[in-house]
């Protein structure tokens, strides 16, 4: 059995019943005890751990800049044999916006983006791909494409943004997507989500998904799908430190990679393997992937609007892409694994932002012959953000030997 002290536990809120002409005392009932059974569901005994590994390893590669841990780990780690599991308290259930979108993004607030017609495009090697945006996300974020993609990795720089509203949230992180319309996905990064963690800390996520959010997947493992295999990192878990305005940068790095023998694709935080997507839920990834894209992602009901007021949640520090060093919030090291189980940088990537005014994106190199580092991040709502009076679409930039930034 885990000890308790190595599990995360939030501490449930008085209710409040909300009157609506019926048998409210009935209702309530009702609704305590559905939330009682999905908490039961959610907040399994302790189990065995899965003694199951990847088939080959990722290379590890030393970061040159302070790396980060789990706050819980102060408190030591599981016993041999056990796993840590994120409780979810009573509270988080009562917030979500219903029991079945309770992980996962509300009903979104338009339909999904038609996938035959698109006029968003990145082009690499004078080849020309769509990139398809979707319902209540704005993201920022560098795209490799072209490739069969087996595994891909970065350093994650941590900060703590600002989020406007509890049922908003902000990421930062490693997507790797295929299918139709890019709508089949896996995911991970550190996330500031209060409504799901209770609190405005990054937290490590995992994410999967496959149709883009709508009725698939979830974050983290509160669905069947991620298996959780370390006893030393656990998904929720808080990471510190969080990086300083013009002080200390400190990230995480995150790499996933496909495991050729079982089709799993494996999550390591650091040098330490977390768990595994397995490919038995999965239908395009299962063999690999066909985009990676590392960045930000903000989730709100009042991103991409026309006239005002958009969402004032950060992504990154909150500073643009083109502040850089020690202001905006990068990833860097950034490696794919090709189809002949290559690890190395993308050849061809283009920098993408779907607004440019709110958040942008910057691949930038000091020197010719430095390797880039990724820049994104902004602050959401400012005096250009949204503009009524311009068409806002994305602006899209490609990188060859050194880019400009999107804003």
């Amino acid at each position: 059995m885990v000890k308790r002290s190595f599990i995360f536990i939030f501490v449930a809120t008085t209710l409040v019943a909300l009157s609506s002409g019926v048998d409210v005392k009935g209702e309530a009932r009702k609704s305590l005890s559905e939330v009682d059974q999905k908490l039961k569901l959610l907040n399994k005994p302790a189990v065995k751990s899965i003694t199951m590994r990847p088939s080959f390893a990722f290379p590890a590669k030393s970061s040159d800049s302070p790396a980060s841990s789990q706050t819980w780990q102060k408190s030591g780690s599981c016993p041999e044999g056990t796993v840590p599991i994120l409780r979810v308290g009573r509270q988080e259930l009562l917030s979500a916006a219903s029991l079945e979108h309770f992980g996962r993004d509300g009903p979104p607030t338009s339909s999904a983006v038609n996938t035959t017609t698109n006029d968003r495009f990145v082009y690499h090697n004078g080849s020309k791909f769509a990139i398809f945006p979707v319902a209540d996300h704005s993201t920022a974020f560098l795209v490799a494409t072209g490739y069969t993609f087996l595994g891909a990795k970065g350093d994650i720089n941590i900060w703590s943004p600002r989020v406007e509203s509890s049922d908003e949230y902000t990421t930062a992180q490693i997507w790797l997507k295929n299918g139709v319309g890019d709508i089949e996905t896996i995911e991970a990064g550190w996330m500031v989500n209060p409504k799901f963690f209770g609190d405005a800390s990054p937290r490590l996520f995992g994410r999967w998904t496959l149709d883009a959010y709508q009725t698939t997947g979830c974050i983290n493992v509160v669905c069947s799908g991620f298996v959780q295999t370390s006893k030393k990192i656990v998904l929720g878990g808080a990471v510190q430190p969080v990086s300083q305005r013009l002080g200390e940068q400190f990230q995480m790095s995150i790499s996933i990679n496909h495991d050729p023998i079982s089709g799993n694709w494996w999550l390591s935080f650091g040098d330490e393997i977390v768990g595994y997507f397995p490919g038995s839920i999965l239908k395009y990834l299962q063999q690999s992937a066909t985009k990676v894209q590392w960045g930000g992602d903000v989730y709100s009901k009042k991103v991409k609007q026309s006239s005002p007021p958009h969402t004032a949640t950060a992504m990154g520090s909150g500073d643009f892409a083109n502040s850089l060093w020690g202001v905006a919030s990068f990833i860097k090291n950034l490696r794919i694994v090709d189809g002949y189980i290559l690890v190395r940088y993308p050849q061809w990537v283009s920098h993408f932002s779907e607004e440019p005014y709110c958040y942008t994106a910057y691949n930038y190199k000091e020197t010719p012959a430095a390797e880039p580092i990724f820049y994104f991040g902004g602050p959401g709502r400012n005096p250009n953000c949204p503009l009524e009076s311009r068409n806002i679409n994305a602006w899209f930039c490609f990188f060859s030997t050194i880019s400009m930034p999107c804003n």
